[in-house]
């Protein structure tokens, strides 16, 4: 009898899932949403999304004019990261060069510099940087540290301390590296919630929920029905980003593709659920759209995508156990760049998992509900 009951379960599945697919890819205009938007955001954030920085323009005023400070000079001009876009022959030419927003930055060299360092005197050097944007301004201002600090060392002596650093996993400090596997889970998140959030609305807004209702399917066929194409639709998403990842960005991958996939589809599953619930309390596709986009900002903010978690006050790092998001792109991360194994990563599957064992049963308890 059971064995009857799950193979009549799994054909009801079969028919629903084929059901929702179908009416996915019939469309030509959904068929494109689906693979479109993840190649354009993944080149897009691939190749924007970067804070290495690369022939950044700045201005230079030497009032030194001796040997060194040309030499300085040059040592900044040979470098791929720095452009030189401006030469300045007074400092009331520092504030036009600045507030024109040509240049990112402006290195002052004093009339002293040569005088100080022929008599073993500490000679500072002025760097004016564009606050607007503080992540470039202090990379600006380590760069120039760097280049200075190796200038000394050629010219003047090696310091009595000297730090050799070594950075493991991103060897070159690419910012494309650390950015672009935490992507392959932030474009299929949308995407999941979307679709799930959308599967129930449509039926009510285009009249067949009823006819669904009234068919041979149990409650929890349906939602299970209901879960399965997203998840599909998010995993073959999650598989073109992490494909774009490897083979277009050439970002090496050290990690299991096993233990990559059992982490995207846990995570699919929590997205799933909370897409479903969005449904299961919606009664139109307008108000899914207003709670999805209400939840996607704060959800991919609170991620740690772009800025740590541990740097947001204590408050807002308790609210981010509840983002499913948050979880997968530290799993999806250590995978891809560390090679991290399941013992080093079982601890982002427990709060996924809560969400997924808390949303699913709510979403279908909503759903026995709403419809009784």
């Amino acid at each position: 009898m059971n064995f009857e009951y799950l193979r009549k379960f799994f054909i009801h599945l079969r028919f629903i899932c084929e059901k929702e697919l179908l009416a996915t890819f019939k469309d030509k205009t959904a068929r494109q949403l689906l693979l479109a938007p993840v190649l354009i955001q993944g080149l897009l954030f691939g190749y924007g999304a970067t804070y290495n920085l690369d022939q950044v323009p700045f201005a230079v005023l030497d009032m030194s004019h001796t040997k060194e400070s040309t030499s300085l000079i040059a040592h900044i001009d040979g470098t791929t990261a720095f452009s030189r876009v401006k030469t300045l022959y007074s400092t009331n030419e520092i504030a036009g060069a600045m507030d024109s927003g040509n240049v990112m930055a402006v290195i002052v060299i004093p009339s002293d510099f040569e005088s100080k360092l022929a008599h073993n005197e500490q000679a500072p050097i002025q760097l004016i940087t564009d606050g607007s944007n503080t992540m470039t301004a202090g990379l600006i201002a380590s760069y120039i540290g760097r280049i200075t600090a190796a200038w000394n060392a050629e010219n003047i002596g090696t310091p009595p301390i000297e730090l050799i650093t070594r950075t493991w996993f991103n060897p070159n400090q690419t910012t494309r590296w650390a950015f672009l596997p935490g992507l392959i889970a932030l474009i299929s998140f949308t995407q999941v919630i979307m679709l799930a959030g959308l599967s129930i609305a449509k039926e009510k807004e285009q009249g067949t929920f009823d006819q669904l209702l009234v068919a041979p399917f149990s409650q929890l066929e349906i939602l299970v029905g209901k879960a399965l194409p997203p998840m599909l639709i998010g995993m073959f998403q999650s598989t073109v980003l992490f494909l774009l990842a490897l083979f277009w960005f050439e970002i090496p991958f050290s990690g299991s593709i096993f233990l990559l996939y059992v982490t995207l589809f846990i995570f699919v599953l929590s997205s799933t659920g909370i897409g479903l619930t969005i449904s299961a309390i919606s009664n139109s596709m307008q108000q899914v759209l207003v709670y999805v986009f209400v939840l996607l900002l704060p959800l991919s903010l609170l991620s740690g995508i772009a800025t740590p978690i541990h740097n947001m006050p204590e408050a807002l790092q308790i609210f981010t156990y509840a983002d499913p998001l948050r979880f997968a792109i530290d799993a999806l991360r250590r995978i891809y760049l560390e090679g991290a194994g399941l013992k080093h990563i079982y601890h982002d599957f427990i709060p996924m998992l809560c969400v997924a064992a808390i949303t699913l049963p709510f979403a279908g308890w909503l759903f026995r509900n709403k419809t009784t």
